[in-house]
């Protein structure tokens, strides 16, 4: 594959369809972030075999694809076919959704028997063993079930969840109603008379300590903290 263009691929009752686009714009078309497929596409040509220079008729477009407008068919590839990404592309997009779903897994799940998430390396060696295989294209959320469920057999999890009651003074309220509402789920809450917010937040048991560490240095250690459960 040229680091100059790529492919998107798609086929139809048997025919094979091939577009040439630019690497870095496919992909940004592909993510939504650029609209117009005439800034993408190398040649506005729809090719049966690239390699080969061999272009697909008009009648085998309107036949797959209700037209012979390159630009529409292209646009239609897009979302139907699969774009060939360049090796450093792949290598880039995976390893980027290879850290989101370790994050993803280190803040949800704990190690039964000492109750603390698993370090990033060890989740990452595990999936390894399990030889995992990441979709750079599905979001890591997508994924994460069946990731965790291979994973199952090598590093033991569990999904616990607690409440955390807490009372922060009024001046450092508001900010901590973020760093809660972001890391938890705030179960209830009030004001108290001098001002203070108290309140009770459910949160993975793995992202206790980054809860308790944030609100800490957000209220300079002026809080109160009660586990629930």
């Amino acid at each position: 594959m040229s680091d100059r263009y790529t492919r998107v691929r798609y086929s139809h009752s048997g025919e094979r369809f091939e577009i040439l686009v630019d690497p870095d714009k496919g992909l940004l078309y592909k993510r939504g972030d650029l609209t117009d497929i005439s800034n993408v596409l190398m040649v506005d040509t729809i090719f049966t075999d690239a390699n080969k220079g061999e272009k697909a008729s008009g009648t085998k477009l309107e036949e797959a694809f209700g037209t012979a407008d390159p630009l529409e068919v292209a646009e239609i590839m897009f979302e139907k076919g699969t774009l060939q990404l360049t090796a450093q592309q792949r290598k880039e997009m995976t390893e980027q959704k290879l850290k989101q779903i370790i994050s993803i897994i280190s803040r949800t799940y704990v190690d039964p028997s000492t109750k603390l998430p698993h370090p990033p390396l060890r989740i990452e060696n595990a999936m390894t063993e399990a030889k995992v295989s990441i979709d750079a294209f599905v979001d890591a959320e997508e994924q994460l079930k069946d990731i965790v469920d291979a994973l199952r057999p090598i590093l033991p999890m569990r999904m616990e969840t607690i409440e955390i009651a807490v009372k922060i003074p009024a001046e450092y309220s508001s900010k901590s109603y973020g760093i809660a509402k972001n890391l938890g789920d705030i179960k209830r809450d009030e004001w108290a008379v001098d001002g203070s917010w108290i309140a009770v937040i459910s949160i993975s048991a793995a992202m206790q300590g980054e809860l308790l560490d944030r609100l800490g240095k957000a209220t300079q250690g002026n809080l109160q903290t009660k586990i629930m459960k």
